[in-house]
């Protein structure tokens, strides 16, 4: 059995089949949510092809129509089907194959709660960086972001690079509990890292550079001294990872 279809519990991988019952309906939503990932990646959901209605999903799925809902309004959010007034929702973006080699689809869920902690928890966190920031912070801050400069000069992955970035601007803010928080689920933010920048890894260095730009807009929103500016920038990066992440382009 494929390691696709054993993560998914299927015995052919196509989308027929119905979660497993005693789920609760996240766990559900979760199960719909990456079984439309696999099916467009292994193309039973073509792109710009019409997905089948919520009722029709509903009834592959074994799913109530809010809960179909939920999932598709987090496919939306990543920028892989679009809803069409009247028409219904349709593929935009094949995902990345190597992203299901990289992610067991299972975790494909949990990624993407990772991604959303990160956009409203480092968003405040740079925005408190901006007002609350001493001149050794920024130094922090900008030698982070030399690190990963040079790391994109060498090719290298850089995750721990990119970590201490982020961690940098968090001990910026000068509140221990943007701290904590992100210290405690350090490992998947290393873990979401690590396959955003492996998937970059086999795209052009033109994506490389764009994600340094990003931060390079974060510093200079934390320079000048604007929380707005510096929580927007920092919320438009992760909520960029998260695309990249499925960017199949």
């Amino acid at each position: 059995m494929a390691p696709i279809d054993r993560a998914l519990n299927l015995r052919d991988g196509t989308v027929g089949a119905k979660p497993a019952p005693g789920g609760n309906r996240a766990n559900l939503r979760d199960r719909i949510y990456t079984q439309i990932i696999d099916s467009i990646v292994q193309g039973a959901f073509p792109e710009n092809g019409r997905l089948p209605t919520e009722i029709e999903l509903g009834e592959r799925f074994g799913a109530s129509r809010p809960t179909v809902r939920e999932a598709l309004s987090r496919l939306r959010s990543d920028g892989i089907i679009a809803s069409r007034r009247g028409s219904g929702s349709y593929v935009v973006r094949k995902p990345d194959a190597a992203l299901l080699r990289l992610a067991p689809i299972e975790s494909i869920a949990d990624i993407q709660r990772c991604f959303t902690f990160r956009e409203w928890v480092e968003a405040g966190a740079a925005g408190l960086a901006a007002e609350m920031r001493t001149r050794r912070d920024l130094d922090a801050i900008e030698a982070a972001y030399g690190n990963i400069e040079k790391v994109l000069e060498g090719d290298a992955l850089g995750v721990e690079e990119d970590l201490g970035f982020h961690a940098a601007i968090a001990t910026a803010s000068h509140n221990r509990f943007f701290v904590s928080a992100i210290e405690s689920i350090v490992e998947p933010i290393r873990q979401c890292m690590q396959l955003s920048r492996s998937l970059s890894l086999m795209k052009s260095r033109v994506r490389r550079e764009k994600v340094q730009s990003e931060h390079r807009a974060i510093l200079a929103a934390i320079e000048s001294g604007s929380p707005e500016q510096a929580s927007e920038a920092m919320r438009l990066h992760i909520s960029n990872a998260r695309k990249r992440m499925f960017d199949g382009t």
